[in-house]
């Protein structure tokens, strides 16, 4: 379809003095989809007073550039560019507080979600019988068997047995990235919401401080038309780290938790190649420090693609931060050391003093790569 195919300006309706809906549509590489979605936006919320707003992560097919055109035709379209910004989850947080009307609705942009639910969504909460409407693929008996591979089936369903004993709710798709939510009740929690990874409907639900009166519809999850799933390995550990946040009931950021995994994970890094140098014949204190550059480095090059994916180093900055995060983790260790030996001093249990050290060391090497390196 082409932008040709678009309403012409004098067609394109304008949006009436009272707003009922905004559509929020995260996007990133979805040109092929929006004069689509938007045509089919049209007709399922015929009758109902609409916007939607595209939030584009700076999409290199030009998926921003489309939406701007079409908006310049209609009104109800709008387009969110970000720049040195990415994810779904802050796409959906920017999009929604850049809405005025009282009920918000998360979309897809690759033409997998049944649009034309939409209206008996906003029914059941314009009728007050819902707080939250969510679209779920497992309550029609084929609801995602069509647009879902059978690995990535697999995977969902553990996701979402997963959130369910987390949330401790009774909803059969807590990980859906299609759903509809009252403004005032997103707003009340959005500050605590972690702008990275894909599950933010789950986010929404676990930050909630009273349960939300959640109602679901089922759909059919259809098959990919434009474009590519977003869905990788990173994904997950993302989703990882925001179940564990939540378990420690917002305590600990997503984000520092999975730094904390990928520096468990130069551990065993570290371990291995000083049994490997030590196999070859290097010297203890060669080895060890063989060990430590190649841990570092390993910690520093999965932070950069996991961790800190939304602020992803290229080119001359990723050497300029490596170099960065290897002083700042050396400061880490000496600090590391030097507060183990203060407590070392107070108190005679040595893996108590040791515990702290680490601590210590751990919160300093995230504290300022976060900021002097991402």
């Amino acid at each position: 379809m082409t932008l040709l195919q678009i309403p012409r300006p004098e067609a394109a309706p304008n949006i009436p003095a009272t707003l009922e809906l905004t559509v929020v549509i995260p996007t990133f590489n979805e040109r092929e989809n929006v004069a689509p979605l938007i045509l089919r936006l049209g007709k399922a919320l015929e009758g109902v007073s609409w916007q939607a707003i595209f939030v584009d992560d700076n999409s290199a097919d030009g998926t921003a550039e489309v939406v701007k055109v079409i908006g310049a035709r209609d009104p109800r379209i709008a387009c969110l560019h970000r720049i040195g910004r990415r994810g779904l989850a802050g796409a959906v947080i920017e999009g929604i507080m850049a809405s005025a009307a009282p009920v918000v609705a998360v979309i897809d942009a690759d033409l997998q979600h049944d649009e034309t639910i939409l209206p008996r969504m906003l029914k059941l909460i314009q009728s007050d019988a819902a707080d939250l409407v969510v679209g779920s693929r497992y309550l029609a008996p084929e609801g995602a068997k069509i647009g879902l591979s059978p690995l990535r089936l697999a995977g969902s369903r553990l996701a979402t047995w997963i959130a369910r004993r987390v949330l401790r709710a009774d909803v059969t798709d807590p990980v859906s990235g299609f759903f509809m939510i009252r403004r005032s009740l997103f707003e009340r929690v959005g500050p605590k919401l972690s702008p990275q990874g894909f599950k933010i409907l789950f986010d929404i639900i676990a930050s909630q401080p009273k349960p939300l009166r959640i109602v679901e519809t089922p759909y059919v999850f259809a098959e990919r038309q434009a474009g590519a799933s977003k869905l990788d390995g990173r994904v997950v550990i993302e989703y990882l780290g925001l179940i564990l946040s939540k378990f420690s009931r917002g305590l600990i950021p997503p984000r520092a938790l999975l730094f904390g995994l990928v520096g468990s994970s130069g551990v065993i890094v570290h371990l291995l190649v000083l049994a490997l140098c030590r196999r070859l014949g290097f010297a203890f204190v060669g080895a060890q420090e063989m060990a430590a550059v190649v841990a570092m480095t390993s910690n520093f090059l999965i932070n950069n693609q996991v961790t800190y994916r939304d602020r992803r180093l290229r080119g001359l900055s990723l050497l300029t931060g490596y170099f960065r995060f290897c002083a700042l983790c050396g400061l880490g260790l000496i600090a590391n050391v030097a507060i183990a030996d203060l407590v070392h001093h107070w108190t005679p249990i040595w893996w108590l003093a040791g515990a702290a050290g680490a601590l210590f060391g751990a919160v300093w090497n995230y504290v300022s790569t976060s900021l002097a390196v991402w």
